[in-house]
Parts: structure tokens; C-alpha cells; sequence
């Protein structure tokens, strides 16, 4: 029996102003990913560097298989913060989890590297993936995209999660991350997309860039 959450269906919007928005929304999207590349292009350089002095045999970059827009599964690039062989050791560590619903994340993970602990906690890791923003598989703004498992385990009042495109930071970001649970976070997520606009967006990104150093709650 699927559970039914407090906050009302959202419809799509179709109007005028809506497809005005989207337009903007891609335009920042891109010029705000070229200049990050750019700005930033000297960090990736040095994380670069200290993930392979401590694992020289394992990438520098980690894809993975997420899910956005309309359920259409496209390949998210982070820096990678974890051991090389961390997919093949997630089944040890899955009664550990310590966010409820269809998340997993532990704080203390046994398989973050020395280099993978800072950048996650400075959200480091996340900034390749403005190359998904410019090539329109993310937006700067948006709910995070989930994996295919989680969404495996939504209900179609979940799902509402992906009507959208997904986005590097959104409502649950600024709203206490990880010390947000899973049935929060849609709610979130879902109060977002009904709410929608260039002023909530840019609200959003500034309210991330405070958060960005020192989140203590990122892992």
C-alpha cells in the first residue's frame, strides 16, 4: 500500500511565463558552468594530483548511474572520494545506513579516502558535476538525482522527485542535508518544483555558497 505524504500532487506547468523560466533557468545554467570550469579549473588541478598520490592506480573522476527528468538514467561525474573497489563493498556496509527511506549514507564510511573526507566535507566532490549542467543532464538548481535502486523503491508520489531536472544543489541542501530524512526531503523537493522560479533559484545558490565551507553536515 503506498503512503500518502501531507503535501498535494504538483502538477507540471505548461504556461507561458513556465517555458519563459526554463529558458533563463538554461541560460544560467550554462554561462554559470563555463564560469565555474573556468574559475575553478586550478582546484581540479590540485585534487587531482592529491587523489592519485594516495591512489595512484584509481581514477581521478567517479560516474555514476543516476536518475533524472522523466526517469532518464544519465551518467553523474564526481571527484572520486572513495577506495577504487567502493560499489563492490556497499552490501557489507547497507545495514549500517544511517538516513531513512531510500537513501544510504553513513557518517564514518570505511571506504572515503584520506582526500575524500575533505572534499566531501567541503563539497569539493560535487564540482564536476557542472559538466553535467552544461551539457543539460543537471541544472544548478533542482533535486538531487537519485540512484536507480532508490527510485526502484519509490512510490509514484515519490516519483514526483523527477518531473524536473535534477539539480548540484537544491531545497534539501540548504535545508540540513543528511540531517534531513528521506520523507522530508521529497517534501522538499516537491514544495520546490510547485514553487519554482529565477529569484527562488538564485535564493538557493547563495544560501549554497554560504553553506558550501564547513558544512557539517555533508557526508
Amino acid at each position: 500500500m503506498e503512503k500518502h505524504l501531507p503535501y498535494p500532487h504538483v502538477v507540471p506547468n505548461h504556461t507561458r511565463s513556465d517555458k519563459l523560466y526554463l529558458f533563463i533557468k538554461r541560460i544560467m545554467d550554462v554561462m554559470g558552468a563555463l564560469f565555474g570550469l573556468l574559475l575553478l579549473s586550478p582546484v581540479f588541478a590540485v585534487v587531482a594530483i592529491f587523489i592519485k598520490l594516495e591512489d595512484p592506480r584509481g581514477p581521478v573522476f567517479f560516474h555514476q548511474i543516476r536518475i533524472g527528468k522523466n526517469e532518464k538514467e544519465f551518467k553523474m561525474f564526481k571527484f572520486r572520494s572513495m577506495v577504487s573497489n567502493a560499489e563492490d563493498l556497499l552490501d557489507q556496509l547497507l545495514d549500517q545506513n544511517e538516513v531513512s527511506g531510500a537513501m544510504f549514507k553513513i557518517k564514518n564510511d570505511p571506504r572515503i579516502t584520506r582526500i575524500g573526507r575533505f572534499i566531501r566535507k567541503t563539497s569539493v566532490d560535487e564540482l564536476p558535476q557542472l559538466w553535467n549542467v552544461l551539457r543539460g543532464d543537471m541544472s544548478m538548481v533542482g533535486p538531487r538525482p537519485p540512484l536507480v535502486r532508490e527510485v526502484a523503491e519509490y512510490t509514484s508520489y515519490e516519483k514526483q522527485r523527477l518531473l524536473v531536472i535534477p539539480g548540484c544543489t537544491g531545497l534539501w541542501q540548504v535545508s540540513g542535508r543528511n540531517s534531513v530524512g528521506f520523507k522530508e526531503m521529497v517534501e522538499l523537493d516537491i514544495r520546490y518544483i510547485d514553487r519554482r522560479s529565477i529569484s527562488y533559484d538564485i535564493k538557493i545558490i547563495l544560501k549554497t555558497i554560504r553553506m558550501l565551507f564547513g558544512a557539517k553536515d555533508a557526508f
